[in-house]
Protein backbone atom coordinates (compact mmCIF):
# COMPACT_ATOMS: atom_id res chain seq x y z
CA UNK A 1 0.00 0.00 0.00
CA UNK A 2 1.31 3.27 -1.15
CA UNK A 3 1.52 6.12 1.18
CA UNK A 4 -0.40 8.18 -1.01
CA UNK A 5 -3.34 8.96 1.29
CA UNK A 6 -6.06 7.15 -1.64
CA UNK A 7 -9.11 6.79 0.30
CA UNK A 8 -11.44 9.83 -0.83
CA UNK A 9 -12.78 10.26 2.83
CA UNK A 10 -9.06 10.93 4.19
CA UNK A 11 -8.14 13.17 0.65
CA UNK A 12 -11.32 14.92 0.88
CA UNK A 13 -11.54 15.60 5.06
CA UNK A 14 -7.86 17.06 4.64
CA UNK A 15 -8.96 19.38 1.64
CA UNK A 16 -12.23 20.13 3.34
CA UNK A 17 -10.52 21.21 6.37
CA UNK A 18 -8.52 24.20 4.72
CA UNK A 19 -12.39 26.27 4.09
CA UNK A 20 -12.31 26.11 7.71
CA UNK A 21 -9.14 27.00 8.65
CA UNK A 22 -9.34 30.07 6.21
CA UNK A 23 -12.91 30.70 8.05
CA UNK A 24 -11.16 30.86 11.47
CA UNK A 25 -8.39 32.71 10.54
CA UNK A 26 -10.97 35.38 9.14
CA UNK A 27 -12.52 35.30 12.43
CA UNK A 28 -9.12 35.89 14.27
CA UNK A 29 -8.75 39.08 11.80
CA UNK A 30 -11.76 40.48 12.41
CA UNK A 31 -11.25 40.27 16.11
CA UNK A 32 -7.63 41.81 15.52
CA UNK A 33 -9.55 44.59 13.29
CA UNK A 34 -11.61 45.56 16.49
CA UNK A 35 -8.92 45.89 18.43
CA UNK A 36 -7.13 48.61 16.74
CA UNK A 37 -4.67 46.74 13.90
CA UNK A 38 -4.74 47.93 10.42
CA UNK A 39 -6.62 45.94 7.55
CA UNK A 40 -3.50 45.72 5.13
CA UNK A 41 -0.97 44.49 8.25
CA UNK A 42 -4.14 41.99 9.18
CA UNK A 43 -4.83 41.46 5.57
CA UNK A 44 -1.19 40.18 5.23
CA UNK A 45 -1.00 38.12 8.25
CA UNK A 46 -4.00 36.42 7.18
CA UNK A 47 -2.75 35.70 3.74
CA UNK A 48 0.30 34.19 5.34
CA UNK A 49 -1.37 31.84 7.60
CA UNK A 50 -3.74 30.54 4.70
CA UNK A 51 -0.90 29.72 2.37
CA UNK A 52 1.55 27.93 5.47
CA UNK A 53 -1.81 25.70 5.66
CA UNK A 54 -2.61 25.25 2.01
CA UNK A 55 0.80 24.58 1.16
CA UNK A 56 1.40 21.89 4.44
CA UNK A 57 -1.80 20.24 2.99
CA UNK A 58 -1.21 20.21 -0.50
CA UNK A 59 2.56 18.71 0.10
CA UNK A 60 1.37 15.53 2.29
CA UNK A 61 -1.21 14.82 -0.02
CA UNK A 62 0.71 15.06 -3.75
CA UNK A 63 -1.78 13.52 -6.46
CA UNK A 64 -3.70 16.29 -7.37
CA UNK A 65 -2.95 18.89 -4.73
CA UNK A 66 0.47 18.64 -5.09
CA UNK A 67 -0.48 19.63 -8.71
CA UNK A 68 -2.15 22.00 -7.90
CA UNK A 69 0.83 23.39 -5.19
CA UNK A 70 3.33 23.41 -7.99
CA UNK A 71 1.07 24.92 -10.55
CA UNK A 72 0.57 27.95 -7.68
CA UNK A 73 4.25 28.13 -6.74
CA UNK A 74 5.52 29.42 -9.53
CA UNK A 75 3.89 32.49 -9.39
CA UNK A 76 5.15 33.37 -5.46
CA UNK A 77 6.93 36.38 -7.34
CA UNK A 78 3.49 38.14 -7.39
CA UNK A 79 3.05 37.98 -3.53
CA UNK A 80 4.61 41.21 -1.23
CA UNK A 81 7.91 40.52 -0.12
CA UNK A 82 6.81 39.65 3.49
CA UNK A 83 4.15 37.13 2.73
CA UNK A 84 6.25 35.36 0.03
CA UNK A 85 9.45 35.11 2.45
CA UNK A 86 8.32 33.11 5.17
CA UNK A 87 6.70 29.88 3.20
CA UNK A 88 8.74 30.14 -0.19
CA UNK A 89 10.94 27.21 1.75
CA UNK A 90 7.77 25.55 1.67
CA UNK A 91 7.00 26.24 -2.27
CA UNK A 92 10.54 25.13 -2.85
CA UNK A 93 9.89 21.78 -1.11
CA UNK A 94 6.94 21.16 -3.13
CA UNK A 95 8.60 21.70 -6.53
CA UNK A 96 11.61 19.29 -5.89
CA UNK A 97 10.51 16.27 -3.61
CA UNK A 98 7.43 14.90 -1.68
CA UNK A 99 7.31 12.19 0.93
CA UNK A 100 8.29 8.52 -0.80
CA UNK A 101 6.01 5.58 -1.26
CA UNK A 102 7.26 2.27 0.20
CA UNK A 103 9.97 0.47 -1.35
CA UNK A 104 7.81 -3.10 -1.24
CA UNK A 105 5.01 -1.05 -3.36
CA UNK A 106 7.33 0.18 -5.44
CA UNK A 107 8.78 -3.41 -6.43
CA UNK A 108 5.20 -4.88 -6.69
CA UNK A 109 4.37 -2.25 -9.40
CA UNK A 110 8.06 -3.05 -11.41
CA UNK A 111 6.97 -6.39 -11.01
CA UNK A 112 3.49 -6.43 -11.99
CA UNK A 113 4.51 -3.76 -15.42
CA UNK A 114 7.83 -5.06 -16.14
CA UNK A 115 7.43 -8.86 -15.27
CA UNK A 116 8.71 -10.68 -12.07
CA UNK A 117 12.16 -10.91 -13.65
CA UNK A 118 12.75 -7.00 -13.73
CA UNK A 119 15.64 -6.84 -12.10
CA UNK A 120 17.34 -8.62 -14.88
CA UNK A 121 16.81 -5.27 -16.78
CA UNK A 122 19.15 -3.42 -14.25
CA UNK A 123 22.58 -3.76 -13.19
CA UNK A 124 21.71 -1.68 -9.80
CA UNK A 125 18.42 -0.29 -8.84
CA UNK A 126 18.45 2.34 -6.10
CA UNK A 127 15.18 1.82 -3.50
CA UNK A 128 15.64 4.84 -2.06
CA UNK A 129 13.84 7.47 -4.66
CA UNK A 130 15.91 10.48 -6.19
CA UNK A 131 12.94 12.36 -6.42
CA UNK A 132 8.92 12.35 -5.64
CA UNK A 133 6.56 14.38 -7.04
CA UNK A 134 2.30 14.58 -7.82
CA UNK A 135 1.72 11.19 -9.85
CA UNK A 136 4.98 9.59 -9.25
CA UNK A 137 8.72 9.19 -8.05
CA UNK A 138 11.68 8.82 -9.68
CA UNK A 139 14.47 6.28 -8.85
CA UNK A 140 18.02 5.87 -10.24
CA UNK A 141 19.13 2.98 -12.00
CA UNK A 142 21.54 1.35 -14.31
CA UNK A 143 20.18 -0.18 -17.54
CA UNK A 144 21.58 -3.74 -18.47
CA UNK A 145 23.90 -1.91 -20.83
CA UNK A 146 25.31 0.57 -18.62
CA UNK A 147 23.77 3.60 -19.15
CA UNK A 148 22.35 5.66 -16.05
CA UNK A 149 18.81 6.35 -16.10
CA UNK A 150 15.92 7.26 -14.31
CA UNK A 151 12.77 5.08 -13.57
CA UNK A 152 9.68 6.90 -13.09
CA UNK A 153 7.27 4.67 -11.18
CA UNK A 154 3.44 5.92 -10.90
CA UNK A 155 1.71 5.89 -7.35
CA UNK A 156 -0.65 3.24 -7.24
CA UNK A 157 -4.83 5.42 -7.53
CA UNK A 158 -2.92 8.35 -8.82
CA UNK A 159 -5.47 8.94 -11.20
CA UNK A 160 -8.38 9.18 -8.62
CA UNK A 161 -6.13 11.21 -6.53
CA UNK A 162 -5.93 13.65 -9.11
CA UNK A 163 -9.34 13.75 -9.93
CA UNK A 164 -10.83 13.82 -6.47
CA UNK A 165 -8.51 16.96 -5.32
CA UNK A 166 -8.60 18.69 -8.07
CA UNK A 167 -12.55 17.99 -8.33
CA UNK A 168 -12.52 19.10 -4.09
CA UNK A 169 -10.17 22.25 -4.64
CA UNK A 170 -12.55 23.55 -7.27
CA UNK A 171 -15.25 23.60 -5.21
CA UNK A 172 -13.40 26.32 -3.07
CA UNK A 173 -11.61 28.15 -5.47
CA UNK A 174 -13.12 31.87 -4.47
CA UNK A 175 -11.08 31.25 -0.99
CA UNK A 176 -7.95 30.25 -2.66
CA UNK A 177 -8.11 33.46 -4.85
CA UNK A 178 -6.64 36.08 -2.33
CA UNK A 179 -3.13 34.04 -2.38
CA UNK A 180 -2.41 35.31 -5.88
CA UNK A 181 -3.61 39.05 -6.66
CA UNK A 182 -4.55 39.06 -10.14
CA UNK A 183 -5.30 35.39 -10.84
CA UNK A 184 -8.21 33.24 -11.76
CA UNK A 185 -7.80 29.98 -9.74
CA UNK A 186 -10.79 28.39 -11.35
CA UNK A 187 -10.02 27.87 -14.73
CA UNK A 188 -6.01 26.82 -13.32
CA UNK A 189 -8.35 23.90 -11.30
CA UNK A 190 -10.28 23.52 -14.51
CA UNK A 191 -7.24 22.84 -17.16
CA UNK A 192 -5.62 20.80 -14.62
CA UNK A 193 -8.25 18.67 -14.38
CA UNK A 194 -8.65 18.41 -18.04
CA UNK A 195 -5.65 16.73 -18.78
CA UNK A 196 -5.57 14.41 -16.51
CA UNK A 197 -5.86 11.75 -18.71
CA UNK A 198 -2.89 12.77 -20.58
CA UNK A 199 -0.80 13.69 -17.29
CA UNK A 200 -1.61 9.81 -16.78
CA UNK A 201 -0.42 8.60 -19.80
CA UNK A 202 3.35 7.39 -19.87
CA UNK A 203 3.24 6.67 -23.08
CA UNK A 204 1.93 10.48 -24.53
CA UNK A 205 4.65 11.41 -22.23
CA UNK A 206 7.26 9.15 -23.81
CA UNK A 207 6.60 10.21 -27.18
CA UNK A 208 6.34 13.95 -26.53
CA UNK A 209 9.76 13.34 -24.73
CA UNK A 210 11.35 11.32 -27.57
CA UNK A 211 10.56 13.67 -29.93
CA UNK A 212 12.30 16.73 -27.46
CA UNK A 213 15.38 14.60 -27.65
CA UNK A 214 15.79 13.70 -31.05
CA UNK A 215 15.21 17.14 -31.87
CA UNK A 216 17.28 19.04 -29.50
CA UNK A 217 20.15 16.03 -29.41
CA UNK A 218 23.28 18.11 -30.85
CA UNK A 219 21.85 21.51 -29.83
CA UNK A 220 24.43 23.27 -27.28
CA UNK A 221 21.75 25.13 -25.11
CA UNK A 222 19.11 22.45 -24.30
CA UNK A 223 19.82 18.87 -23.06
CA UNK A 224 16.61 16.45 -23.07
CA UNK A 225 17.55 12.62 -22.22
CA UNK A 226 15.92 10.15 -24.73
CA UNK A 227 13.64 7.83 -23.48
CA UNK A 228 14.84 3.92 -22.73
CA UNK A 229 11.83 1.91 -21.92
CA UNK A 230 8.58 2.64 -21.51
CA UNK A 231 5.29 0.68 -20.21
CA UNK A 232 1.68 1.08 -18.62
CA UNK A 233 2.53 2.92 -14.73
CA UNK A 234 6.52 3.09 -15.52
CA UNK A 235 8.77 5.13 -17.89
CA UNK A 236 12.40 4.70 -18.07
CA UNK A 237 14.78 7.89 -19.69
CA UNK A 238 18.43 8.12 -19.49
CA UNK A 239 19.54 10.12 -16.19
CA UNK A 240 20.83 14.10 -16.34
CA UNK A 241 22.36 15.28 -13.01
CA UNK A 242 22.70 19.39 -12.69
CA UNK A 243 21.93 21.35 -10.54
CA UNK A 244 18.19 21.73 -9.98
CA UNK A 245 16.57 25.40 -11.01
CA UNK A 246 15.21 25.52 -7.58
CA UNK A 247 18.64 25.59 -5.95
CA UNK A 248 19.58 28.55 -8.51
CA UNK A 249 16.76 30.41 -7.51
CA UNK A 250 17.87 29.94 -4.00
CA UNK A 251 21.44 30.27 -4.20
CA UNK A 252 22.66 30.31 -7.61
CA UNK A 253 25.54 33.05 -9.34
CA UNK A 254 23.97 35.94 -11.13
CA UNK A 255 26.25 34.16 -14.00
CA UNK A 256 23.97 31.26 -13.60
CA UNK A 257 20.74 32.92 -12.86
CA UNK A 258 21.14 34.95 -16.14
CA UNK A 259 22.30 32.14 -18.14
CA UNK A 260 19.13 29.73 -17.02
CA UNK A 261 16.30 32.59 -17.35
CA UNK A 262 17.75 32.83 -20.76
CA UNK A 263 17.72 29.36 -21.96
CA UNK A 264 14.59 28.83 -20.52
CA UNK A 265 13.26 31.68 -22.48
CA UNK A 266 14.49 30.13 -25.23
CA UNK A 267 13.07 27.06 -24.96
CA UNK A 268 9.88 28.05 -24.15
CA UNK A 269 9.56 29.85 -27.99
CA UNK A 270 11.65 27.34 -29.71
CA UNK A 271 10.25 24.18 -28.58
CA UNK A 272 6.60 24.64 -30.66
CA UNK A 273 8.64 25.71 -33.41
CA UNK A 274 10.83 22.59 -33.47
CA UNK A 275 8.69 20.07 -32.23
CA UNK A 276 5.38 21.09 -32.60
CA UNK A 277 4.94 20.78 -28.85
CA UNK A 278 4.52 22.64 -25.69
CA UNK A 279 6.52 21.90 -22.82
CA UNK A 280 3.31 23.15 -20.44
CA UNK A 281 4.72 22.06 -16.95
CA UNK A 282 7.46 24.70 -16.18
CA UNK A 283 8.10 24.57 -12.58
CA UNK A 284 11.51 24.44 -11.44
CA UNK A 285 11.44 20.85 -9.90
CA UNK A 286 11.82 20.43 -14.39
CA UNK A 287 14.84 21.84 -14.71
CA UNK A 288 18.55 21.48 -14.62
CA UNK A 289 21.72 23.86 -14.55
CA UNK A 290 24.43 21.34 -16.60
CA UNK A 291 27.99 21.83 -17.80
CA UNK A 292 27.91 22.54 -21.54
CA UNK A 293 31.00 20.42 -21.63
CA UNK A 294 31.73 16.48 -20.62
CA UNK A 295 34.91 18.38 -19.29
CA UNK A 296 33.19 21.54 -17.55
CA UNK A 297 34.40 23.61 -20.35
CA UNK A 298 31.89 25.93 -21.81
CA UNK A 299 28.53 27.58 -21.23
CA UNK A 300 25.81 26.37 -18.80
CA UNK A 301 23.07 23.76 -20.52
CA UNK A 302 19.82 24.08 -19.48
CA UNK A 303 18.08 20.29 -18.74
CA UNK A 304 14.51 19.69 -19.21
CA UNK A 305 12.61 17.01 -17.39
CA UNK A 306 8.59 16.01 -17.31
CA UNK A 307 6.88 16.06 -20.56
CA UNK A 308 3.93 14.65 -19.00
CA UNK A 309 1.86 18.10 -19.81
CA UNK A 310 2.21 19.41 -23.71
CA UNK A 311 0.38 21.49 -25.50
CA UNK A 312 0.48 20.80 -29.50
CA UNK A 313 1.04 22.82 -31.71
CA UNK A 314 1.66 21.66 -35.05
CA UNK A 315 2.58 25.10 -36.58
CA UNK A 316 4.01 26.05 -33.74
CA UNK A 317 2.91 29.04 -31.49
CA UNK A 318 -0.10 30.90 -32.86
CA UNK A 319 1.15 33.87 -35.76
CA UNK A 320 -1.88 35.97 -34.03
CA UNK A 321 0.20 36.10 -30.36
CA UNK A 322 3.54 37.20 -32.69
CA UNK A 323 1.16 39.70 -34.39
CA UNK A 324 -0.56 41.41 -31.72
CA UNK A 325 2.63 41.46 -30.11
CA UNK A 326 4.55 43.08 -32.56
CA UNK A 327 1.74 45.49 -33.45
CA UNK A 328 1.01 46.59 -29.66
CA UNK A 329 4.90 47.16 -29.30
CA UNK A 330 4.71 49.94 -32.30
CA UNK A 331 1.58 51.32 -30.59
CA UNK A 332 -0.97 50.08 -33.25
CA UNK A 333 -4.25 50.51 -30.92
CA UNK A 334 -7.02 49.93 -33.46
CA UNK A 335 -5.68 46.75 -35.23
CA UNK A 336 -4.42 45.13 -31.85
CA UNK A 337 -8.02 45.56 -30.43
CA UNK A 338 -9.17 44.40 -34.29
CA UNK A 339 -7.11 41.33 -34.15
CA UNK A 340 -7.95 40.56 -30.06
CA UNK A 341 -11.80 40.79 -31.54
CA UNK A 342 -11.53 38.46 -34.48
CA UNK A 343 -9.09 36.05 -32.10
CA UNK A 344 -12.26 35.55 -29.13
CA UNK A 345 -9.97 37.98 -26.45
CA UNK A 346 -13.02 40.62 -26.71
CA UNK A 347 -16.38 38.87 -27.14
CA UNK A 348 -18.77 39.94 -29.64
CA UNK A 349 -21.10 41.67 -26.83
CA UNK A 350 -18.37 43.90 -25.17
CA UNK A 351 -16.76 47.29 -27.19
CA UNK A 352 -13.44 48.83 -25.49
CA UNK A 353 -11.53 51.64 -26.36
CA UNK A 354 -8.76 50.46 -27.97
CA UNK A 355 -6.50 52.84 -26.56
CA UNK A 356 -7.22 51.72 -23.01
CA UNK A 357 -6.47 47.90 -24.47
CA UNK A 358 -2.88 49.37 -25.56
CA UNK A 359 -2.38 51.42 -22.22
CA UNK A 360 -3.43 47.98 -20.46
CA UNK A 361 -0.84 45.91 -22.49
CA UNK A 362 2.03 47.76 -22.73
CA UNK A 363 3.30 47.13 -19.44
CA UNK A 364 2.94 43.49 -18.94
CA UNK A 365 5.31 43.37 -22.11
CA UNK A 366 7.80 45.79 -21.20
CA UNK A 367 10.28 42.64 -21.73
CA UNK A 368 10.29 42.80 -24.84
CA UNK A 369 10.40 46.43 -25.32
CA UNK A 370 13.87 46.11 -24.90
CA UNK A 371 16.70 44.35 -25.66
CA UNK A 372 17.31 43.03 -22.56
CA UNK A 373 15.43 43.04 -19.35
CA UNK A 374 15.74 41.70 -15.55
CA UNK A 375 13.13 40.15 -14.26
CA UNK A 376 12.32 40.93 -10.46
CA UNK A 377 10.19 39.80 -8.46
CA UNK A 378 9.15 43.47 -7.37
CA UNK A 379 8.27 44.24 -11.08
CA UNK A 380 6.09 40.83 -10.94
CA UNK A 381 4.23 42.65 -7.62
CA UNK A 382 3.89 45.75 -9.72
CA UNK A 383 1.82 43.84 -12.53
CA UNK A 384 -0.01 41.64 -10.33
CA UNK A 385 -1.22 44.94 -7.86
CA UNK A 386 -1.77 46.99 -11.08
CA UNK A 387 -4.48 44.20 -12.16
CA UNK A 388 -5.55 43.06 -9.03
CA UNK A 389 -6.56 46.81 -7.39
CA UNK A 390 -10.61 47.19 -8.29
CA UNK A 391 -9.90 50.63 -8.38
CA UNK A 392 -7.97 50.32 -11.31
CA UNK A 393 -8.59 50.77 -14.74
CA UNK A 394 -6.49 47.66 -15.63
CA UNK A 395 -8.58 45.98 -13.07
CA UNK A 396 -12.16 46.84 -14.65
CA UNK A 397 -10.39 46.45 -18.45
CA UNK A 398 -9.09 43.36 -17.74
CA UNK A 399 -12.60 41.72 -16.40
CA UNK A 400 -14.16 42.61 -19.71
CA UNK A 401 -11.70 40.71 -21.37
CA UNK A 402 -11.87 36.93 -22.41
CA UNK A 403 -9.43 33.96 -22.48
CA UNK A 404 -10.31 31.67 -26.08
CA UNK A 405 -9.87 28.13 -24.68
CA UNK A 406 -7.03 27.67 -27.72
CA UNK A 407 -5.05 30.10 -25.93
CA UNK A 408 -5.58 28.89 -22.33
CA UNK A 409 -2.31 26.38 -21.73
CA UNK A 410 -0.18 29.09 -23.65
CA UNK A 411 -1.30 31.63 -21.50
CA UNK A 412 -0.64 29.69 -18.09
CA UNK A 413 2.80 28.43 -19.34
CA UNK A 414 3.88 32.08 -20.42
CA UNK A 415 2.72 33.27 -17.33
CA UNK A 416 4.41 30.67 -15.57
CA UNK A 417 7.97 30.73 -17.45
CA UNK A 418 7.94 34.79 -16.38
CA UNK A 419 7.08 33.98 -12.93
CA UNK A 420 10.43 31.05 -12.46
CA UNK A 421 12.55 34.04 -14.65
CA UNK A 422 11.34 36.72 -11.55
CA UNK A 423 12.50 34.46 -9.02
CA UNK A 424 15.83 33.82 -11.23
CA UNK A 425 16.12 37.37 -10.76
CA UNK A 426 17.56 36.87 -14.35
CA UNK A 427 18.64 39.63 -17.04
CA UNK A 428 17.40 38.32 -20.20
CA UNK A 429 17.48 39.24 -23.59
CA UNK A 430 14.06 38.33 -24.27
CA UNK A 431 13.67 40.24 -27.15
CA UNK A 432 16.13 38.81 -29.26
CA UNK A 433 14.59 35.06 -28.53
CA UNK A 434 10.77 36.54 -29.73
CA UNK A 435 12.47 37.62 -32.85
CA UNK A 436 14.12 33.91 -33.24
CA UNK A 437 11.34 32.13 -33.00
CA UNK A 438 7.97 33.70 -32.46
CA UNK A 439 6.04 33.63 -35.59
CA UNK A 440 4.67 37.02 -36.78
CA UNK A 441 6.95 39.10 -34.59
CA UNK A 442 9.32 40.34 -36.74
CA UNK A 443 7.65 41.73 -40.12
CA UNK A 444 7.02 39.46 -43.09
CA UNK A 445 10.05 41.03 -44.82
CA UNK A 446 12.34 41.29 -41.92
CA UNK A 447 11.95 38.06 -40.92
CA UNK A 448 12.55 36.97 -44.73
CA UNK A 449 15.65 38.54 -44.60
CA UNK A 450 16.71 37.04 -41.45
CA UNK A 451 16.73 33.60 -42.75
CA UNK A 452 18.42 34.60 -46.04
CA UNK A 453 22.05 33.99 -44.16
CA UNK A 454 21.12 30.84 -42.39
CA UNK A 455 20.15 29.77 -45.72
CA UNK A 456 23.04 30.23 -47.69
CA UNK A 457 25.36 29.03 -44.85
Amino acid sequence: MSDLPRKAVTRTAKLAALPLGFAGRATWGLGKRIVGESADIVGRELQQRTAEQLFKVLGELKGGAMKFGQALSVFESALPEEVAGPYRAALTRLQEAAPPMPTRTVHSVLEERLGTDWRELFLEFEDKPAAAASIGQVHRAVWHDGRDVAVKVQYPGAGEALLSDLGQLSRFARLLGPLIPGMDVKPLIAELRDRVSEELDYGLEAQAQQAHAEEFADDPDVLVPAVVHQCDQVLVTEWIDGIPLSEVITGGTQEQRDRAGQLLARFLFSGPARTGLLHADPHPGNFRLLPGEPDGEGDWRLGVLDFGTVDRLPGGLPSPIGDALRMTLDGEAVAVYEMLRAEGFVKDSIELDPDAVLDYLLPIIEPARVDEFTFTRTWMRSQAARIADPRSPAYQLGKQLNLPPAYLLIHRVTLSTIGVLCQLGATVRLREELEEWLPGFLPEEESLTAQEPAAQA
